[in-house]
């Protein structure tokens, strides 16, 4: 067994016990004309110090160009969350679906260019071979859990967006700036963690 894999999973369905009303979401930016349900992985790292592996997408991509995201898109029909993110490492990154040890799905998180994201939690093997799919991703990238985890790492910033002020957060890491939905996902599962019990420990 996984001490990493039993620590996260008391703590993610720990947290998941009792509704948190303020999460982030970008909801009430949403285009009701243009919807579509997603799921991404957040793939954590078995291994002393834990990671996270993020992407970067291409800049010619549609949705999102060029920015950091987690492994992950649409639902083909008939899917759930953890079968599409599941689907979705392996066609961008060739992360194997039995290399993942899923822990569960978290907190949808509603985008302004009318995504319905379901995030699900996993750990993976340490340094697996990971290849990226050209046509999907630019690069990966894998950040400590810890370092993500802690808010006094992030930087709030605002931008005038649809006709209102957006809060977002933002933050550098080795060249990579992660930022938008990906780091609103982040911040809403370090909630539901309760990080400071995890590194105390």
């Amino acid at each position: 067994m996984s001490a990493l894999f039993d620590r996260l999973s008391h703590l993610f369905h720990h947290g998941h016990r009792e509704d948190i009303p303020d999460l982030l979401t970008d909801a009430r930016f949403a285009d009701l004309d243009r919807t579509a349900d997603a799921a991404v992985l957040i793939a954590v790292t078995e291994r002393a110090e834990p990671g996270v592996i993020l992407t970067q997408r291409p800049t010619q991509m549609r949705d999102h160009p060029g920015q950091v995201a987690f492994p992950g898109g649409k639902l083909d029909p008939g899917e759930d969350a953890i079968t599409a993110a599941l689907r979705e490492a392996h066609e961008e990154l060739e992360m194997r679906p039995a290399d993942v040890r899923v822990i569960g799905s978290t907190d949808r998180y509603q985008t302004g260019t009318g995504f319905d994201i379901t995030p699900v939690l996993g750990i993976i093997p340490p340094d697996l071979p990971l290849v990226p799919n050209p046509g999907e991703v630019e690069a990966w990238f894998e950040v400590p859990l810890a370092h993500l985890m802690l808010r006094e790492n992030w930087k709030t910033n605002s931008v005038w967006w649809k006709g209102a002020e957006r809060e977002y957060l933002e933050m550098h890491y080795e060249g990579f700036r992660i930022w938008g939905v990906t780091a609103a996902i982040i911040a809403n599962l370090s909630r539901r963690l309760a990080w400071h019990e995890l590194v105390e420990r």
